[in-house]
């Protein structure tokens, strides 16, 4: 049996997170989890023109808020986190040792072999290092959760007809 308590989605305001995403609140709908949301702002103090991480971190906070439904943040008590880091996957892996997480399911840009090589990717970093599950999503992808086909037409499709029909 797969126990799903705590669902993290790391975002980075993507359209690979906002699929990562819909895979999240699914998966924490259907096993009843805590859906959280979370944002990692990097840590410029260090760059030549730093920012003021405050109002940074006020104004990505009001964006992220923006993503969750009120259904969000009732059936899945969801929560959302902006954090600010020098590492996104080691600020990502932290949080989800801190809080338990069960699954992190993150969207991934698909690069090729040679950028990945180049630049790296923070999803992969995670896959390496989190202390649970990872789930990665990228966009455009094979979709494969579908809405509640009860709401669709009267309950008359099977999901394989509705893939067919949209």
């Amino acid at each position: 049996m797969i126990l799903l308590k705590q669902v993290l989605v790391p975002t980075d305001f993507s359209r690979a997170s906002e699929a990562a995403l819909t895979y999240g609140r699914a998966l924490a709908r259907r096993f009843g989890a805590t859906l959280h949301l979370l944002h990692v702002v990097e840590n410029d103090f260090l760059k030549a023109t730093p920012t003021d991480p405050r109002a940074l971190t006020a104004g990505t906070k009001r964006t992220l808020n923006g993503r969750l439904t009120d259904e969000d943040r009732i059936d899945l008590r969801a929560r959302a986190i902006v954090d600010v880091s020098d590492s996104p996957a080691e600020a990502i892996a932290d949080y989800a040792r801190q809080e338990r997480i069960d699954l992190i399911v993150m969207g991934t840009h698909g690069r090729s072999a040679v950028a990945q090589l180049l630049v790296g990717s923070v999803a992969e970093r995670v896959v390496r290092t989190a202390p649970c599950p990872v789930l990665t999503v990228r966009h455009p992808e094979r979709e494969f959760v579908l809405p509640d086909c009860s709401e669709q037409r009267g309950g008359h499709d099977s999901p394989e007809e509705y893939s067919r029909r949209n």
